[in-house]
């Protein structure tokens, strides 16, 4: 379906400030004074959803159908609205139902101060877009990334992975996933009644990151624990797990075979071999991106399509349109709402070292780029690319956890062709930077 048209927003980023604006050199302190009132629409109910999607669909708050005060300048200082406040990412309900809220920002405050929250918030979809591949907003992670090892670049890191994903170990690579994901299924195939989440998300993303790093599935639950606890898709610093690599990073490195691991170990970096720290740093990338992430985007991929029986049995017929469905998830219920970025010199109205948190969450629902944005639509024809990054940040697990979404599908509807809801049960996402469902109940036969 093709986008509405009209004029785009304006790229909030990457214009300067307003002559009327005050110079600001930091934010302002986040405990100076007590946080500032919700406002009262994010707090209400959202009415009953459309005939075509039978989730609750969230609509405009009702401060829509009054005449508002005219929206204050982007480059506003904080605390300088007309209209009072803006409103909070911790008010109260947003965990809930972001939604309206996420509305009111990409209408009213589409750059924003949080001082509660402690970022500047970014919500429209051009503007998250161009934020992500900023070059001035960098990722602030936990410990070793793509951009921080061996003294290189993330583009650098990232064409040396990208390769490992071709030829026979992406065959290995799909071949592992596969079998993984049939193993999962046929173990639910006698079950009356089932949990996908704990029984299969949780698990198959770690599964497949082992397979893809040939590494043994017998230490599957081990890494899948360690991802759960210091990894994420930028990777990160995990003892337990560099020593749990080590021994087979040596290995590798005398006798390589076809996995990524091998890859790993065999590539160059300006001639010289990447280093055991550098390696290990790359490997938890990888499994950071098959773990709690992809467990979530898998999740919410799930609901989608069995809240959707009709598009689901489509997809049965035609598997080609997988692929299709799982970007049209992401797009609407992304498995990380925020992405946080701190800024490395002024952009805009947006002091150096300030936090910008990019709200994927409200980008991805945009109606300014995507028409009729809250429904789900296996078959939207631009469903957008924002929920495993953009830019120089874009991770490089997005082919693993397609993979995994596409073939964890296949797995489930070859082994449970009678897949659907348990009687009385209907999803519900929870979270405000990380957002799924923690439960799926369903009657496997």
């Amino acid at each position: 379906m093709a986008p509405p048209t009209g004029p785009r927003p304006a790229r909030l980023l990457s214009a300067p400030p307003e002559t009327g604006a005050r110079n600001l050199s930091a934010p302002p302190e986040t405990g100076a004074r007590n946080p500032p009132a919700p406002p009262e629409t994010s707090a209400r109910n959202s009415p009953a959803p459309s005939e075509t999607s039978a989730r609750t669909q969230p609509t405009p708050p009702e401060t829509g159908a009054r005449n508002p005060p005219a929206p204050p300048s982007p480059y506003a200082p904080p605390g300088a609205s007309s209209s009072g406040a803006p409103p909070s990412l911790l008010a109260p309900g947003t965990e809930g139902d972001p939604y309206p809220l996420y509305r009111t920002l990409r209408e009213r405050h589409p750059l924003v101060y949080d001082e509660p929250f402690g970022a500047w918030l970014v919500s429209r979809y051009a503007d998250v877009r161009a934020a992500l591949a900023d070059r001035r907003l960098v990722a602030s992670p936990p410990g070793r990334t793509l951009a921080h090892l061996e003294g290189g670049t993330h583009s650098a890191h990232r064409a040396l992975v990208s390769p490992a994903f071709r030829g026979r170990a992406l065959a290995a690579l799909t071949a592992g996933v596969e079998r993984t994901a049939y193993v999962l299924a046929r173990r639910l195939a006698a079950r009356e009644e089932a949990d996908l989440v704990a029984e299969f998300c949780h698990w198959l993303p770690t599964a497949a990151a082992v397979a893809a790093l040939g590494l043994p599935y017998e230490g599957t639950a081990r890494v899948h624990a360690w991802c759960r606890t210091g990894l994420d898709h930028l990777g990160g610093h995990h003892p337990e797990l560099d020593a749990f690599l080590r021994p087979y990073i040596a290995r590798r490195r005398a006798h390589p075979g076809a996995d990524l691991l091998s890859a790993l170990c065999t590539a160059r970096a300006d001639g010289r071999p990447l280093s055991d720290e550098a390696v290990a740093g790359l490997a938890g990338t990888l499994l950071g991106a098959g773990g709690e992430a992809t467990a979530r985007a898998l999740a919410s991929f799930l609901a989608n399509l069995l809240d959707h029986p009709g598009q689901l049995a489509v997809i049965r017929d035609r598997p080609a349109l997988t692929a299709g469905a799982w970007a049209e998830s992401l797009r609407r219920d992304p498995p990380l709402h925020v992405v946080a970025r701190r800024a490395v010199e002024p952009v805009g109205a947006i002091p150096e070292g300030a936090v910008v948190a990019c709200l994927l969450g409200a980008a991805g629902r945009d109606p300014a780029r995507f028409a009729d944005p809250d429904r789900y639509d296996a078959f939207r024809t631009d469903p957008g690319e924002l929920a495993y990054g953009s830019g120089r940040h874009f991770c490089p697990g997005a082919l693993l956890a397609r993979l995994t979404a596409e073939h964890g599908l296949h797995a489930l509807l070859d082994a449970l062709p009678d897949l659907r809801w348990a009687p009385g049960f209907r999803p519900a996402p929870e979270g405000l930077v990380s957002r799924s469902p923690r439960t799926l109940l369903v009657r496997p036969r």
